[in-house]
Formats: structure tokens, C-alpha cells, sequence
């Protein structure tokens, strides 16, 4: 039988909390926001008692979400090289999540948190997609994960019972010949030096931003015109070949580079470490790029569409999707896919070129 008393604090918060006694089994007790969430945990609950499913670990009602995500801060993504997103995503659940207890933690309310996140505004005032929504749930999935299969804190993993949003078809935006024109012409006249050069990378490998900025000099072989890779997203080293403009570029940066230095794409800023070394970051190109897309009049374009660009150039010049996805790094050839209708026109217009010169003009 299941008893809701309502509560309310000092500062006039209302939570609900809800005993379940039932005969041979000892109480489970649990606090929500909302009266429906209290419902619907005490029908849940009676429903798995009766049913022989309920099992609540001693843990799981001693541990709170707040502490299960402190200790995945320290033991998991300690360990990862740049969990940036993963840091956002947590700090947000610990935010609105961190003072219930795992044992209290169910679907319905993960579900509301995750919709009130949905089309509210980031810290640049955009705002939040359902495809970033579910980044923000799949990360608590995986904290849960952890907890319950290796820590024992939890024996149930909420995140299991919540649909995905549907997320819209994967964005493709890349350059006409025109706008690659006008944006190239205003790198070049950019007052960030390295712009110029970076984009072209970016073009001529469908490099990352963060891959390309990251890139070190021991990293670049001008002798076998090829550049390695380190700071991948999937974490695995690629060597990209270097040809071209790129090479040019790269060649000629090599020769005013800044000593003691290792990135190709330095901050002009370096702090003084206590040896008196100077500690180099890469530079930060966001202003000069935003600045060059308004000079070459170009919208609705992010950085990372210059690698769709890349990939949809490789496609239009006759690369199959296993080579666009070897040059981009993808393990498999999903991600590529999108490409696919590219590389069948000039597949389709070699074949019809073919068929021209072999039969002749079938008109």
C-alpha cells in the first residue's frame, strides 16, 4: 500500500515523498517534485514487488547524482583527451539531477529535465536541438552504466526506458565554386596569418578544426608530403597525404617557424612557465573566421562544413565512399553515406561519356 504525504521546506519548495509497504517486504521510500511523478513511481513500484522485479540496492538509496557524477569526472573522463562536451553535458544533470538519490532517479523525471532542455538557449543565445538533447541524455546513460555494472551502486539503468528525439537527416553544406572563391580571397587578406593556410588544409583534407590546430611540426613529413593526425575524435592516429597548395603553405610557414615552439599554427600569446620556457597553445582563429565568412558575403556556414566540402569535392572527382571515409577517418561507411549521390552523378556522367565515344550519340 502506498502512502504520498506532501512536504513543504522553509523556502516554500513543495516535494512529495511516498512510502510503499507491502507484506514481506521491507519499505521503499522515495521524494519528487510533482505529485504525478510520486504516482507513478508508487504504481511502478507495487507493480514490481507483486511481479518479483523490484530490487533496490542499499547504494542505489545512499549515493546521490551528484556524487555517482563527481566520482565518473575522476575515474572515467579523467581518462579521455578531451572531454569538453561530456564536462557540459554532466554538469548540466548535476545541476538538475544532483540532489536526488540514484534510487530516486526514474524515467519520467529524467524525461521532464530533458524536454525543458530542448529549444532553450546556449551560451551564444542558440538554441539547443534535439540531436544535442540526446548527447546530453547519452551521457547520463553512460554514467549510469558505469555505476551499475562496475561501481554496484545501481542495479537499474533509467536511461534505457527513454526514447531518443528523432533527430533530422545529417547536415551537408559545403562551398560552390563561387563562395570557396570569396571566402579563400578573404582568409588571404585576413589579419590572423595562419587563417589563410588553415583553411586550405582544411579543403584539401577534410581535416577537423581541432586536428589541424593541434598539429605539431614533428608531425609533418615534408619528404614524404604527408601529415600525422594525433588528436583525432575517435582517438586513433591518421596520416593524411599533403599536396598541392597545402603543401606550398605548410613549406613555407616551416621556414618562420617560432623557435622553441612545436605547434605549425601558434597563439602569438605564450605564458612564461617556471623554467622560462615559453608554453605555446594553438591559436584561436573564431574571430578572424567569422570575419572572413561576412567579408565573402557567405551564411549558414560552420567551420566543420569546410570537411563536408572536402568530402564532397573527393566525391565529385570520382573517390568512392571507402576512400572518402579512409581520408575523413570514419571506421565505417555510414557516416559517408551522404555523399553517395555525389559520387553516382560522376559515376553516371563517366558511364555516359563512355557510352558516347563506344556507340555514339543515341539521339
Amino acid at each position: 500500500m502506498a502512502s504520498i504525504q506532501k512536504r513543504i521546506s522553509k523556502d516554500g519548495e513543495v516535494s512529495y515523498r511516498v512510502q510503499v509497504r507491502m507484506k514481506g517486504h521491507p519499505p521503499e521510500t522515495a521524494s519528487f517534485a510533482r505529485l504525478t511523478d510520486a504516482r507513478i513511481w508508487a504504481q511502478n513500484t507495487e507493480s514490481a514487488i507483486r511481479e518479483g522485479r523490484h530490487f533496490k540496492t542499499a547504494a542505489s538509496k545512499k549515493h546521490t547524482m551528484a556524487e555517482t557524477i563527481d566520482r565518473y569526472h575522476r575515474e572515467v573522463l579523467s581518462h579521455l583527451k578531451n572531454p569538453k562536451n561530456q564536462n557540459k553535458y554532466l554538469s548540466f544533470w548535476k545541476e538538475t539531477l544532483g540532489h536526488y538519490t540514484l534510487a530516486d532517479l526514474t524515467p519520467s523525471l529524467i524525461v521532464e529535465k530533458r524536454n525543458a532542455l530542448l529549444g532553450s538557449e546556449n551560451k551564444f543565445g542558440r538554441s539547443i536541438s534535439a540531436a544535442t538533447v540526446n548527447r546530453y541524455v547519452q551521457s547520463l546513460g553512460h554514467v549510469f552504466t558505469v555505476a551499475m555494472k562496475e561501481w554496484e551502486w545501481t542495479s537499474d539503468n533509467p536511461i534505457a526506458k527513454i526514447s531518443k528525439f528523432k533527430e533530422p537527416r545529417g547536415r551537408v553544406r559545403f562551398l560552390s565554386d563561387e563562395e570557396r572563391s570569396a571566402l579563400l580571397i578573404a582568409c588571404q587578406h585576413s589579419e590572423n596569418s595562419y587563417l589563410y593556410s588553415i583553411v586550405v588544409l582544411a579543403l584539401s583534407t577534410g581535416a577537423r578544426k581541432n586536428e589541424i590546430l593541434s598539429l605539431k611540426w614533428p608531425d609533418v613529413n615534408f619528404d614524404r608530403r604527408t601529415i600525422i593526425l594525433h588528436e583525432t575524435k575517435n582517438g586513433d592516429r591518421r596520416t593524411l597525404p599533403l599536396q598541392g597548395l597545402a603543401y606550398d603553405l605548410i613549406y613555407a610557414h616551416s621556414k618562420l617557424r617560432v623557435l622553441g615552439c612545436d605547434y605549425v599554427f601558434p597563439s602569438k600569446k605564450a605564458a612564461k612557465g617556471k623554467d622560462g620556457k615559453f608554453l605555446y597553445q594553438p591559436i584561436d582563429i573564431r574571430t578572424a573566421w567569422e570575419n572572413a565568412l561576412k567579408k565573402a558575403g557567405i551564411e549558414n556556414f560552420r567551420f566543420h562544413d569546410l570537411r563536408h566540402s572536402a568530402a564532397s569535392y573527393l566525391a565529385m572527382n570520382g573517390a568512392s565512399l571507402a576512400e572518402i571515409a579512409e581520408v575523413l577517418g570514419h571506421k565505417t561507411l555510414q557516416m559517408v553515406k551522404r555523399y553517395a549521390h555525389l559520387s553516382e552523378a560522376h559515376t553516371s556522367s563517366v558511364v555516359s561519356r563512355m557510352n558516347e565515344r563506344i556507340f555514339g550519340d543515341g539521339n
